[in-house]
């Protein structure tokens, strides 16, 4: 039986699985494409790294319900590391019927495990863009 939603084995093909996982609409899906230890950018900056501060941020943004669109803009290979600057956007009508419309450009670093697949490491959705600071 294969897996319903298979890692990449090519750097290159992180994003279309990526993209898979998303529009499953299951967080499993989306949790089993990091890294132990995995580091996801919150949408304030904060770094979190516990998996159900991850889980919960993934589900707020699969609630919508909407397809992600994404296209790698560079891929940058050393050995078993990878960057990815991809473009991405979710668009339509929300659960609560109002539109919804949000982009960004993401830069993540990927990691090729013993197994050949590439998991995220680093999961910055946001890229560089200006993010709420947190209080001190």
């Amino acid at each position: 039986m294969s897996e319903p939603y298979p890692l990449a084995t090519e750097p290159e093909g992180v994003v279309a699985s990526l993209v898979e996982r998303f529009n499953s609409g299951k967080v499993s899906a989306m949790m089993a494409q990091f890294e132990p230890g995995v580091v996801l950018v919150a949408k304030d900056g904060r770094p979190l790294t516990d998996p159900t501060e991850i889980a919960a941020e993934l589900e707020r943004d699969l609630r919508l319900g909407l397809p992600l669109k994404a296209k790698a803009r560079h891929v940058f290979v050393a050995g078993d590391i990878a960057q990815i600057v991809l473009d991405w956007s979710i668009d339509g009508t929300g659960p609560d019927g109002e539109h919804v419309h949000v982009e960004g450009s993401a830069s993540d670093v990927v990691r090729r495990g013993a197994d050949g697949r590439w998991r995220y490491l680093i999961d910055n959705a946001l890229g560089t863009a200006v993010r709420l600071r947190q209080p001190a």
